[in-house]
């Protein structure tokens, strides 16, 4: 049995996805946290083509204005037919500590390859490749860097349709891992109409929930794993890290809230790590705004030992309330007994069909056409 608030099978039925079912031997929220490290996916060569997109400096002015790198991948051409338009443009992000070679976003930009769909990976400020490019690193609400990649994906999308002016030109979707999700939601909170879908994937939704819980004694071993991945990149900052920031870097032991604090907080231009918590965590403001999101569907599941599920079940309740007393609302929320973090590795997954989460992400996509 579920636990409450958990499971939607009205809306797995309108998605056309089953049941999320975990495989052997990847049992319990670690495991499927863990699988793509623990037996890393054998993906196929990485033959994107590589975009530079300019952005500006920080608001705090703590790194010049830079590029950011990212990936297009075409749909797959059917074997002896032309090839037709893509769906759709779909920006996919990584989380906290990814980039754009990530198992999880290979394998999900595959599948949306497959489906029809072209691919825009992003890696986001301080990310490999593309470290070199721009100073600085990201933040759960990095809207100065991101509004431009999206404004320039939105012209990309009327290329790739073969079209010269807006009205022909493909939709603009939009899927993000963990933080990437909630660096897309803060972005379609802040302006109105620069996505036309989006699906958001373990993404934290109150930024102190997620650091308290990755503070937890039992997730040790995930922080200081984060932590070594979000040290290097700020260590090798090509504007450099100011000597304050590397004397909070070296002090142990180190949390994700004392990053914040010391790099993330300042870098962005907030008072204190409190007020970046409050102020980039998009629950305060999602209801309130849910009538300006594109069609919206969050992911998350019940074990995730890094995301509490209590959020988005509270999200969930109070969005079927909200439909009862008003409308229809474009934005949906499914929880998964299992899956773990960005893992969902259930039965019939395979690197041609993808994982439970990417054939959702496909589904999702599809419900427009």
């Amino acid at each position: 049995m579920s636990p409450p608030g958990v499971d939607n099978p009205q809306l797995r039925e309108q998605l056309g996805a089953s049941l999320f079912r975990q495989r052997w031997p990847w049992i319990g929220g670690d495991l499927q946290t863990l699988r793509d490290t623990l037996r890393p996916v054998d993906l196929p060569l990485d033959q994107g083509t590589p975009i530079h997109i300019p952005v500006p400096a920080l608001p705090s002015g703590a790194a010049e204005a830079g590029e950011l790198l990212a990936y297009l991948d075409r749909p797959f051409e059917p074997v002896g037919a032309s090839s037709p338009p893509p769906k759709a443009l779909v920006v996919l992000l990584h989380g906290l500590g990814g980039s754009s070679r990530r198992s999880g976003v290979r394998r999900m930009g595959l599948s949306l390859q497959r489906a029809g769909y072209a691919v825009l990976r992003l890696n986001l400020r301080g990310a490999d490749p593309g470290r070199q490019l721009a100073g600085g690193t990201y933040a759960a609400a990095c809207n100065s860097d991101l509004l431009p990649v999206l404004e320039m994906a939105r012209a990309l999308a009327i290329q790739l349709a073969g079209a010269d002016s807006a009205e022909s030109s493909l939709p603009l979707y939009g899927a993000g891992f963990s933080l990437g999700g909630t660096m897309l939601l803060n972005a379609c909170l802040e302006s109105i109409g620069v996505l036309d879908r989006l699906f958001c994937a373990s993404s934290p939704l109150d930024l102190a929930i997620c650091s308290a819980s990755i503070e937890r004694p039992r997730n040790r071993i995930y922080q200081r794993w984060l932590l070594q991945r979000l040290v290097r990149q700020t260590l090798a900052d090509p504007w450099g890290a100011s000597e304050r920031e590397q004397e909070l870097l070296m002090q142990q032991p180190l949390s994700i809230r004392a990053f914040d604090a010391a790099v993330t907080a300042p870098r962005w231009g907030y008072a204190s790590v409190d007020d970046y918590y409050a102020l980039a965590s998009p629950m305060p403001r999602l209801l309130d705004a849910s009538r300006q999101l594109p069609p919206t569907l969050i992911l998350q599941a019940f074990d995730d030992p890094w995301v509490p599920a209590s959020t988005a079940i509270q999200l969930s309740h109070q969005l079927s309330t909200k439909e009862s007393d008003d409308c229809l609302l474009p934005f949906k929320v499914l929880i998964t007994a299992r899956g773990g973090h960005n893992g969902f590795h259930g039965t019939g997954e395979s690197l041609i069909s993808g994982c439970w989460s990417d054939r959702l992400a496909c589904h999702w996509f599809d419900q427009s056409f």
